[in-house]
């Protein structure tokens, strides 16, 4: 495997463990929002979640742009595991 390849493949799954832990924590997040007992944890949780991302994000942005675009699909691939799974909880 080139390790153009190899960059590529550790883009996608990285970005879609991101994602899946990005999207699943949204639902405690929201709790926590309407719960209105823990404000400041929201936010904090908020904040780790995009941090995260960007994280990994800038991390593939340095190995190129085929890594990167990857990551980018593995985030939506993630979500669409959460979406799903929502979807068949409710």
């Amino acid at each position: 495997m080139t390790p153009d390849l190899a960059y590529a493949a550790l883009g996608l799954v990285s970005g879609f463990l991101v994602g899946l832990a990005h999207f699943a924590s949204l639902r405690r997040l929201t709790a926590l929002y309407l719960e209105g007992r823990a404000p400041k944890k929201a936010v904090v949780l908020q904040l780790l979640r995009l941090a995260l991302v960007a994280l990994v994000l800038f991390g593939l942005v340095q190995l190129g742009a085929l890594p990167l675009l990857a990551g980018a699909l593995g985030l939506v691939l993630g979500r669409e595991v959460v979406v799903r799974r929502a979807r068949r909880e409710s």
